[in-house]
């Protein structure tokens, strides 16, 4: 008798998307059939479907102080100041901050054109929330940029004011890294309250379906299905977005900083993206990035395993587009008009906190909700993107890792460390390739860590 094979879970971005189908169904059936009942909009809609979806909401917000503050300092402590940097290191943080601030601009300005978030009346979902941003005391220009300067960084955080906390958290960062080995206590304590932080937020994703179908069945159980016209507009903008970041800004910096072929690249590069949105994640992708770019592209070593590795810490472009599409998608379905003020917050949050955010799936979310806290939108209003989030993730996760190559790749080349020969070169058979990226996979991130620590130390 044979033995029976045990049966395979489902993956977590499985049941999420079948808790917004789910939930989805749910409210819309609620909505048409019991719409008029007051039992289903006491106790179910506004009952359950509220505490439970608004609990999850609070767990994410819990995440994002802490989170933010550690990540920030031990990825701004990991770079340092631009003596121990160098030349190449100074060359790529300028051209990853320069991407994803274009990154965010493009998904400002081509949401402001698509206005995804037209014809859905989420206040009508969540009116208390509404009427909390309403409350928020605007500022002119000088007040907000005066207010970026934390006066009391305990205050900050209490009251949850990300661009202030931001600021510190990166000048703590460098601070520690300046001072090298007289730190290491308080560095390696950040360090692992940062690894807390990060289980902790892996553990709140775990929950991360009942509160996507209840925050989805609330959503359609008000508005009918009348919401799945603006989810779809979000969809398309993101994805719009995402491709016009890799075909314009990366492809257009690649000729002009290299004049190497755009579609030769793509073609070569392919085997590394479908990687890379096949995991959702930037750091498992490290390996397969740092092989491709020397075999393929002709990158040396010496520049990859430096600035490959740091890209996976700062240069999160496809994550600041998901934040600028959302942004305007919330503000619109809200009916919030933002000022051109706000847009250069979301720019700032966007950019600065893209140093610290992790390379693992769905932790764009928790940037989101410090995002939308900058300027004061409606952290519920994240409740029908989370649902479709994970689809989202991957596709961005892939422009992530595109944008880490074509900055590694503009940076060789300034510095001699690129061979066009190799570049030049046919690309492998589909089975090269494929024992490429099964041997990429065998060194673990944390040991190419290690080995990008050595080479650091002896570079110094």
């Amino acid at each position: 008798m044979e033995e029976s094979k045990p049966k395979k879970r489902l993956s977590l971005t499985t049941v999420i998307l079948l808790a917004l189908l789910l939930g989805g169904i749910t409210g819309a059936l609620l909505h048409t059939f019991a719409g008029d009942s007051h039992f289903v909009d006491a106790y179910v809609v506004n009952g359950i479907f509220y505490v439970l979806g608004q609990g999850f909401i609070r767990l994410m917000q819990m995440l994002v102080v802490p989170l933010v503050t550690c990540s920030l300092i031990c990825g701004a402590s990991a770079i340092g100041d631009s003596r121990t940097l160098g030349k190449v290191g100074g060359k790529v943080l300028l051209l990853y901050l320069f991407t994803t601030t274009m990154a965010v601009s493009l998904a400002l300005g081509l949401s402001l054109l698509t206005n995804p978030g037209r014809g859905l009346d989420m206040s009508r979902v969540d009116a208390s929330s509404l009427q909390t941003v309403e409350t928020v005391e605007k500022t002119n220009v000088w007040d907000t940029l005066l207010g970026i300067i934390p006066k009391n960084p305990i205050g900050a955080m209490a009251n949850g004011d990300m661009l202030p906390i931001i600021v510190f958290a990166l000048l703590v960062g460098i601070i520690l890294a300046r001072l090298g080995e007289r730190s290491q206590t308080v560095s390696r304590f950040f360090s692992e309250f940062n690894d807390v932080m990060m289980k902790m937020t892996m553990m709140v994703m775990k929950l991360a379906p009942v509160g996507v179908f209840c925050l989805v069945g609330k959503t359609f159980a008000t508005v009918g299905a009348a919401a799945m016209a603006p989810l779809i507009k979000y969809i398309l903008t993101v994805f719009a977005a995402l491709a016009l970041q890799v075909l314009i800004v990366y492809m257009g910096l690649l000729f002009l900083g290299t004049r190497m072929s755009p579609f030769r690249f793509l073609r070569k590069f392919l085997p590394v993206m479908a990687f890379a949105f096949s995991t959702a994640t930037s750091n498992a992708t490290i390996p397969l990035n740092i092989e491709t770019l020397e075999r393929e592209m002709g990158v040396s070593k010496k520049i990859s395993s430096f600035t490959i590795p740091l890209g996976a810490t700062i240069n999160m472009d496809g994550t600041a587009i998901l934040q600028g599409v959302a942004v305007v998608f919330i503000a619109q379905a809200y009916g919030i008009h933002l000022r051109p003020i706000d847009y250069i917050t979301v720019i700032l949050t966007a950019v600065l906190a893209s140093v610290g955010t992790a390379g693992i799936p769905s932790v764009g979310l928790v940037m989101l909700t410090m995002v939308l806290q900058s300027v004061g939108l409606p952290v519920a209003g994240i409740s029908l993107i989370m649902g479709i989030d994970r689809i989202v993730d991957m596709a961005r996760t892939t422009v992530n890792i595109t944008g880490d190559a074509v900055c590694t790749t503009i940076v060789a080349s300034q510095e001699g460390a690129l061979d066009r020969t190799v570049f030049q070169r046919r690309s492998p058979a589909p089975e090269e390739a494929s024992a490429l990226r099964e041997n990429a996979e065998t060194e673990t991130y944390e040991e190419l860590q290690t080995r990008y620590q050595e080479e650091q130390s002896k570079r110094h």
